[in-house]
C-alpha cells in the first residue's frame, strides 16, 4: 500500500505594535509559560517541565478554539520550547502532544522592527504542520491572524500600564 505524500501546511501572520519597541515586546513573547495572559480563548497555560523561556521547557495549554479529537471537551496541547535567540528576538517551539489533530507542528515567533523608525515593532508568527482533518489552511491562518492581533493589542495595553 503506497502512502500519499501530502505537503505540509505553512502559514505566517504578523501584527504591528505602534507604541511598543522590540525591546519591550520581546520579554512578553519570550514568556513561554504565560501565553494565556495575552492569547484569546486560552484558558490556561503553565509550565510542566523546565524553566520558563529556556530551551527544552514544556508548557501545557488548554481552552483555545481548535477542534479536538472528540475525546475531550477542551482543546489542549503540550508544547516544547526548542530554541530561543535573544539577539534575533525569536523563539521556536513544537507541539509534542495534543488533542487538536496537529501532527509534526513547528512554530516560530519573532519580534522585528517595523521599518518606520517610529519606535514600533512587528510580531510575526510562522507555523508548519501536517494537514489537519476538519480544517482548511486558510481558516487556520485566519485563526492565527485574529489571535495574534488580539495578542498584540493585549501586549500594548500591558506595556502602556506598566509605564
Amino acid at each position: 500500500m503506497e502512502q500519499e505524500l501530502v505537503e505540509r501546511w505553512e502559514g505566517k501572520v504578523s501584527s504591528n505594535l505602534k507604541n511598543t519597541t522590540e525591546q519591550q515586546a520581546w520579554p512578553l513573547v519570550k514568556d513561554f509559560f504565560n501565553l494565556h495572559k495575552r492569547f484569546p480563548n486560552l484558558a490556561t497555560c503553565y509550565g510542566i517541565h523546565g524553566s520558563n523561556g529556556e530551551p527544552g521547557c514544556i508548557r501545557y495549554c488548554a481552552g483555545f478554539s481548535l477542534p479536538s479529537d472528540g475525546s475531550q471537551e477542551v482543546s489542549w496541547s503540550k508544547e516544547r520550547l526548542v530554541a530561543v535567540d535573544d539577539v534575533e528576538r525569536c523563539l521556536k517551539y513544537q507541539i509534542v502532544d495534543s488533542n487538536i489533530g496537529f501532527r509534526s507542528y513547528e512554530s516560530t515567533m519573532r519580534v522585528v522592527g517595523d521599518g518606520d523608525g517610529d519606535g514600533g515593532c512587528v510580531v510575526e508568527w510562522l507555523f508548519a504542520v501536517d494537514p489537519v482533518e476538519g480544517l482548511v489552511l486558510e481558516d487556520l491562518v485566519g485563526k492565527y491572524r485574529v489571535g495574534l492581533q488580539v495578542m498584540a493589542r493585549k501586549m500594548e495595553e500591558e506595556i502602556a500600564t506598566s509605564r
